[in-house]
């Protein structure tokens, strides 16, 4: 073999083995990091308990709706006469969760769930394997969450919150729990998502993990490699795999502070009736992007009202938080404490505004007055329309009837495109009160360049916008 050969040999094997050099140590560096979760683990785990309770629940008249069909069949009446007779009409049911302790001296953060109805709540440590009856401090059904303290004679071990709003997507995460009663199982996984809306209550904002959560884990702890609690382990899809969902800790920490002081929750309310804004809506109003909270109604009297928000307005900000619809509105509102000031930034004829609202205290019960749909008299985009009657306007609360009745929708037209139904009242067209349907036609036809129209309406005794797209 020639010298020039040897070399060109020698140089192929030399970057041949730098090579396979390199990608050892590009597989080795990316082994190195992958963090360890032992000792987060070991640590946290020490404050996570298990909570037993015991529920009573009724059983014979359960059984009763669910056999009715048979019950007066011959064959089977004596049965069933025996069946309920024998068998009695409560029985106690007990159920497993999750918690974590959250200062020494015994409080412990659950989910309302877990507890809810319990006629006993025992709490098990890990370290002394202890069990300590529990008593229920508060609990707070909307957003599912609960605190419990137990009564010890020394300091226990604790967890810390987070900051979950500092969380992102692909970031890692440990849940600590008692799925199917296996105490303190540890499963890791990532941030898959934020601000999940479930339909679990008004005020879902949950972090979505596929760090494994099941029945069981309820109540428990999700941890970020700091060992703090950045969420609390809530829900599952059943008939999926890795998607579980825990209550971010940036609304917890406020929600279990004030069931501590207070045993409740003490909520902010504007008293306004709010709606996302749709692209015609948004077009309708001149906003440049849908985006914000659309104020449908203002209640008289209510904080909203005496700092001036009007019905059409959108809600933008509220203290430097971007309202992106109207969910984001009554989570950040409902944070609040009531009497506390909020720098609300609006949306009104074209520019923005700004104003301050004091806060007031929300009530859960919203009062709803029944619509009847009647026959209709004229009709003008897909809608059949009449006048508002005078008893009518007094079941909406007016003081003198104003607006239209929608008696019939056609199917596919523009009202019904626009989500329009029979019995709403028409009360505004593009700021523009209509009593008559002429004036409605008037301000449609005064529109029709635009080609959008935004209406007030009344459905069951709620305000609400709808933008109409002509045909």
């Amino acid at each position: 073999m020639t010298l020039t050969r040897r070399v060109v040999c020698l140089c192929f094997i030399c970057v041949f083995f730098l090579a396979a050099g390199a990608c050892a140590g590009t597989q080795a560096k990316t082994e190195n990091q992958l963090p360890s979760f032992s000792g987060l683990a070991e640590e946290a785990g020490a404050a996570v308990v298990n909570i037993s309770t015991v529920k009573t629940v009724e059983t014979s008249e359960r059984l009763r709706k669910f056999f009715s069909p048979f019950q007066d069949h011959p064959y089977f009446d004596e049965f069933f006469k025996k069946f309920f007779e024998d068998r009695p009409r409560q029985e106690k049911k007990n159920a497993l969760g999750s918690g974590f302790i959250i200062s020494e001296d015994g409080y412990i953060v659950t989910n309302h769930h877990v507890v809810a109805q319990a006629d006993k709540v025992q709490v098990s440590l890990r370290e002394s394997e202890e069990t300590h009856d529990a008593e229920i401090v508060g609990s707070d059904e909307e957003t599912d969450l609960a605190l419990l303290k137990i009564d010890v004679d020394r300091e226990l071990p604790s967890l810390e919150f987070g900051d979950s709003k500092t969380l992102e997507p692909g970031q890692w995460v440990v849940a600590i729990g008692n799925p199917f009663g296996l105490s303190h199982t540890v499963t890791a996984g990532i941030v898959s998502a934020k601000g999940r809306v479930i339909g679990a209550g008004p005020y879902d904002n949950f972090i979505q993990t596929d760090a494994s959560i099941n029945p069981g884990n309820s109540g428990g702890p999700l941890l970020n490699l700091q060992g703090e609690v950045v969420g609390i382990n809530t829900a599952i899809v059943a008939q999926g795999q890795g998607i579980g969902f825990a209550i971010p800790s940036s609304m917890a920490k406020d929600i279990i502070s004030q069931l501590k002081e207070y045993q409740t929750v003490k909520r902010g309310w504007l008293g306004v009736t709010i709606q996302n804004v749709d692209e015609d809506t948004a077009q309708a109003l001149g906003l440049s992007e849908p985006g914000g909270a659309l104020v449908a109604s203002v209640k008289e009297g209510d904080p909203a009202d005496k700092a001036g928000i009007q019905p059409g307005d959108v809600i933008l900000e509220v203290n430097g938080e971007t309202i992106e619809g109207a969910r984001d509105l009554t989570r950040v509102i409902g944070q609040m404490a009531p009497e506390e000031k909020a720098r609300i930034v609006l949306w009104r004829e074209g520019e923005e505004k700004e104003v301050t609202v004091e806060v007031g205290r929300r009530d859960k019960q919203l009062a709803q007055e029944d619509q009847k749909e009647e026959p209709s008299e004229a009709g003008v985009q897909g809608m059949r329309l009449r006048q508002l009657r005078p008893e009518e306007a007094r079941s909406l609360g007016m003081q003198s009837p104003r607006g239209l009745v929608i008696t019939g929708i056609q199917q596919g037209s523009a009202a019904h495109q626009a989500g329009l139904q029979p019995g709403d009242v028409i009360l505004q067209a593009n700021g523009r009160t209509v009593s008559e349907v002429q004036e409605f036609k008037t301000v449609l036809e005064q529109a029709r360049e635009k080609g959008v129209v935004l209406l007030l309406i009344n459905r069951e005794g709620q305000n609400l916008f709808r933008a109409l797209r002509m045909q």
